[in-house]
């Protein structure tokens, strides 16, 4: 595969990314309304912690977890395209981002401590956690099938 093909599906992949983080968006926010949670802030306390950032209030910390969700999920998506590229497709290309993506969550997270680790989750919001994940792959990899004809 030549270079500008790796980049093109890379490319396609950042687009499915938003896509996949539109869908995994609507799924956690009814989610968290039916549970009457608010939403996870644990991606962004670990982005904080990395970067060297402190949101000075509430509303900040709030600014900056949208903008690490969606960067992040964008920038996963862009791993789905690369995963085509490498020759995987369809649902083998998915099933391998759902499990890179969920995890890395699941070593990341608990080790910057902003998460407990699986085993100490509990099954109900671990289910949870996968299901938000599940959605995010699956509408990446039909967006990108659909970019990718």
């Amino acid at each position: 595969m030549k270079l500008g093909e790796i980049a093109a599906a890379f490319g396609k992949g950042l687009f499915a990314g938003v896509a996949g983080t539109a869908a995994m968006t609507i799924s956690s926010t009814l989610e968290a309304k039916l549970r009457g949670r608010g939403a996870s802030t644990a991606p962004a306390q670990a982005a904080a912690k990395v970067l060297g950032v402190e949101p000075i209030d509430e509303e900040a910390m709030a600014r900056f977890s949208n903008i690490v969700h969606w960067g992040y999920g964008t920038a996963w998506g862009g791993v789905r395209g690369l995963l085509t590229a490498a020759g995987l497709s369809g649902p083998a290309s998915t099933a391998a981002h759902l499990g890179l993506l969920w995890g890395s969550e699941q070593v990341m997270l608990p080790a910057l401590e902003v998460a407990p680790p699986l085993p100490e989750m509990g099954l109900k919001e671990a289910s949870v956690d996968a299901l938000h994940h599940f959605v995010y792959a699956v509408a990446t990899g039909i967006t990108y099938s659909l970019l990718d004809r």
